[in-house]
């Protein structure tokens, strides 16, 4: 166990070492049992997080704001409308004074290109620690919480195990790419295969698929890249099937969609779901666009873990918070 993670970062996946994300879990499974036995767990009081939102969000800020008064202190959500960031605040105005105001700066910031810069560059200026909500590259904390669920399902020892992190249509809008960059990198340095399945449009940003190579070869497990989401189902222990956007081919909104509507057929259905292991597990982030990402009898059926991977967030954001704002 890592006993020091007090004023630390997290923005990238790869930002806590393996031992550290251990930690992270470790601290976050305790947290769980004292919420289920109704135990104090006061570790923050009279902290104060700010919870900046460039993009809106459900899980994100419902979990943060919860976690945080559970551990005794107090969210402050701030909707980027609001404040005077157009009007001439820039990331050092945020990183300084929001430093200096609150224990530990949180921020969703996912416009492509601006996202994670505007991340780093607060960081830079802050003097507490700042995490990361979700950008355009990473979701860390989902993936805390998606490796916490898998946990709780498979058990700690993954290899051998095959993750299929697979693209999914959905119509509602061109989604970030950092759930399945995350998942890639992450997933690998805790022995599973990961196979990412995706139309040939919706390719991850090279420097990402490079890391999560390299982590794959460090860990010895496979890394497969398929075009086919039935050939990515076969066998799997876990499915993780999700959109996103085509936002490596192209930003175009209009391109975007007309690309995305040519692969309709990539929903997460009965008949695929029966491809994988008879105990696979299906996961998502959340919200899904049902009967169009995913149909009903799969989110809804036994295989789904969904809640218990959307309540998981709590209890890993409370163990990186408790963590590094104590």
């Amino acid at each position: 166990m890592q006993t020091f993670l007090h004023g630390r970062d997290l923005i990238g996946d790869l930002d806590f070492s393996k031992e550290e994300v251990e930690t992270v879990l470790d601290v976050a499974f305790d947290l769980k049992r004292k919420r289920s036995l109704n135990e104090p767990h006061a570790y923050l009081r009279d902290k104060v997080l700010a919870m900046l939102f460039f993009f809106s969000s459900t899980r994100t800020r419902g979990s943060f704001e919860a976690g945080i008064a559970q551990l005794g202190g107090h969210g402050a959500f701030i909707e980027s409308k609001t404040t005077q960031i157009a009007h001439g605040d820039t990331p050092k105005e945020i990183g300084e004074i929001f430093g200096r105001y609150f224990d530990g700066i949180a921020i969703r910031h996912c416009d492509w290109g601006v996202g994670n810069k505007y991340l780093n560059d607060v960081a830079k200026y802050s003097r507490v620690p700042v995490l990361n909500m979700q950008c355009e590259i990473y979701h860390p904390f989902q993936c805390l919480a998606d490796l916490m669920t898998i946990w709780e399902k498979k058990g700690r020892d993954l290899r051998k195990k095959k993750i299929v992190v697979s693209w999914a249509y959905a119509s509602s809008y061109s989604k970030p790419i950092s759930v399945p960059q995350s998942l890639v990198l992450q997933m690998p340095r805790f022995g599973c295969d990961v196979v990412l399945a995706h139309p040939p449009e919706f390719k991850l940003m090279p420097e990402i698929m490079d890391q999560a190579r390299a982590e794959a070869k460090k860990a010895g497990v496979a890394f497969d890249v398929v075009t086919d989401m039935d050939e990515a189902f076969k066998d799997a222990d876990i499915v993780y099937a999700k959109s996103w956007g085509p936002l490596v081919t192209t930003t175009d909104l209009d391109e975007g969609k007309a690309i995305t509507d040519k692969y309709s057929d990539w929903i997460t259905n009965e008949k695929r779901m029966k491809l994988a292991k008879d105990d696979a597990i299906y996961m998502h982030p959340l919200p899904a666009d049902r009967n169009i990402e995913v149909t009903d009898g799969v989110i809804d059926g036994l295989n789904s873990v969904v809640y218990d991977e959307a309540e998981n967030r709590l209890h890993a954001q409370k163990a990186v918070m408790a963590l590094t704002m104590s």
